[in-house]
């Protein structure tokens, strides 16, 4: 079992940036591959990134590479989402989640966060 609480949204400005912290209870953490989705209003949940368990393997949405890159600290049983250059296209309730794999499908992942809203003014 994994808890997931997310932190760092707010209000940005675009060309702004935003840090997406993500903390895991449990002493598993380390087993577990974890992703970034985020949902804008009227729109459909979409993968943004994910990253392996050690942290060798990372893949981003096309929307948002070169601008996002994901991290995690395993000794603290965290996952980040650092987000640069942001956009009003980005303005999103943005979750994390854990997995076995370095899946892109939301039905892969076992274990949500409830979410942080991220809104960028343009």
């Amino acid at each position: 079992q994994v808890s997931l609480v997310e932190s760092g949204g707010g209000l940005v400005q675009a060309g702004g940036s935003l840090r997406l912290s993500c903390a895991a209870s449990g002493r598993t953490f380390t087993f577990y591959y974890m992703g970034w989705f985020r949902q804008a209003p009227g729109k459909e949940r979409e993968f943004v990134a994910h990253i392996s368990p050690r942290g060798m393997r990372t893949g981003y949405a096309d929307s948002v590479k070169g601008r996002f890159t994901i991290s995690r600290d395993n000794a603290k049983n965290t996952v980040y989402l650092q987000m640069n250059s942001l956009t009003a296209a980005d303005t999103a309730v943005y979750t994390c989640a854990a997995g076995h794999g370095l899946e892109y499908r939301e039905d892969q992942y076992d274990y949500w966060g409830q979410g942080t809203q991220v809104t960028v003014s343009s």
